[in-house]
């Protein structure tokens, strides 16, 4: 019998137990492709791809969309507003464009987007310029590294920016709006839109919060600096609602949740549909007018500017891109299956050739 002090001074084992997982004895089971299974694949593959594509083609061509580039819209003096707000040297840095439009009839709920191009918010750095800790309404003279070079503000004692970032610095800041020519009556009316509701829920109830313990929001955030590109301080976003303004902002939300791609759209207003209002249905059929302060600069960087009215479907925004991808690869599964069924049958063997099989059979 072998003793604790012999046990212990034997060497230790790296063998794994004997089980059957660690032995790797447990039943596997391994198809094997041939072409009675890989050809049925491809057809069914194709026949339940392309319905689905047709579908998907059927909603999003319910969709109305209209989309006007303003990137080079004129002011009443017929000067392109590009020119006028980067020429600082008049002091005026905001113009205002006065667009007619004419929109066919939009039924149903009608949203208003904003579409830049050529803006790369997927940036490995500019993705990085944020202070999260900060944006939690956590309040700190210290903010995060990330936020350089719009982390602290140079011209005013080196206070600390809040909201700090590149993200942030570029806020979308040009003001939209909408109003319907009603010829019968000779009068304008202003179509009313909805500010609130833009943002994602989880967004502005857990990732944006503003900070706690002041009697206001001027008071919370005394001692901060508002970002270089901004003409207004954090709590004056949103004159109307007091509720909307510091980190709560859902303009600043919804432009803080970076696009993947340098061609987007973000929200920007939702146009209200209350019983009673004259849009109740959606937007009449008509002339329109599209009032927008320019003040957000894309000529620099080559960058265009456009507004999106549009309604939705069941599946979200118009995107021919999804029915058209299901269609493509069914109809290229249901190729090669063809293609595959045709070498099949001209060059497999025959069963009595399988059969005959001999030692002197020639290798082919």
């Amino acid at each position: 019998m072998t003793s604790i002090s012999e046990t212990s001074s034997m060497p230790k084992t790296k063998k794994p137990s004997d089980s059957a997982f660690k032995q790797q004895r447990l039943p596997a089971w391994q198809p094997i492709l041939t072409a009675g299974t890989v050809l049925p694949t491809f057809f069914l593959i194709g026949l339940a791809f392309i319905p689905l594509g047709i579908g998907l083609l059927h909603y999003t061509s319910k969709v109305k969309e209209f989309s006007y580039d303003y990137t080079n819209c004129t002011n009443k003096n017929n000067t392109p507003c590009s020119e006028v707000i980067a020429n600082k040297s008049n002091g005026q840095e905001i113009c205002q464009c006065d667009i007619p439009i004419n929109l066919t009839e939009f039924d149903g709920n009608v949203f208003i987007y904003y579409g830049l191009t050529n803006f790369y918010q997927n940036h490995r750095r500019y993705v990085k310029s944020r202070d999260d800790y900060q944006l939690l309404g956590k309040l700190s003279n210290i903010v995060s590294s990330d936020c350089e070079p719009f982390a602290y503000d140079d011209n005013d004692n080196n206070k600390p920016i809040a909201p700090c970032g590149a993200i942030a610095n570029s806020l979308f800041s040009d003001k939209i709006s909408l109003n319907y020519i009603d010829d019968k009556n000779n009068k304008e009316i202003e179509v009313p839109l909805i500010k609130t509701g833009i943002a994602w829920p989880s967004d502005k109830n857990i990732k944006f919060k503003n900070p706690q313990g002041s009697s206001s929001l001027q008071e919370a955030f005394k001692g901060f600096s508002r970002p270089k590109n901004w003409t207004k301080n954090i709590w004056e976003l949103d004159t109307d609602d007091e509720s909307n303004n510091g980190f709560q902002n859902e303009d600043l939300i919804v432009w803080m949740r970076t696009a993947a791609l340098p061609t987007f759209r973000k929200l920007y207003r939702l146009v209200n549909h209350t019983e009673g209002t004259p849009f109740a249905q959606g937007l009449r059929k008509g002339s329109y007018r599209l009032l927008i302060d320019y003040t957000y600069r894309v000529t620099e960087f080559e960058g265009t500017k456009r507004v999106i009215i549009s309604t939705t479907s069941l599946l979200g925004g118009k995107n021919n891109f999804l029915g058209i991808a299901y269609i493509v690869v069914g109809c290229v599964c249901i190729v090669l299956g063809i293609v595959l069924l045709i070498i099949h049958i001209k060059c497999s063997k025959s069963v009595n050739e399988m059969i005959n099989v001999n030692q002197n059979t020639p290798y082919q």
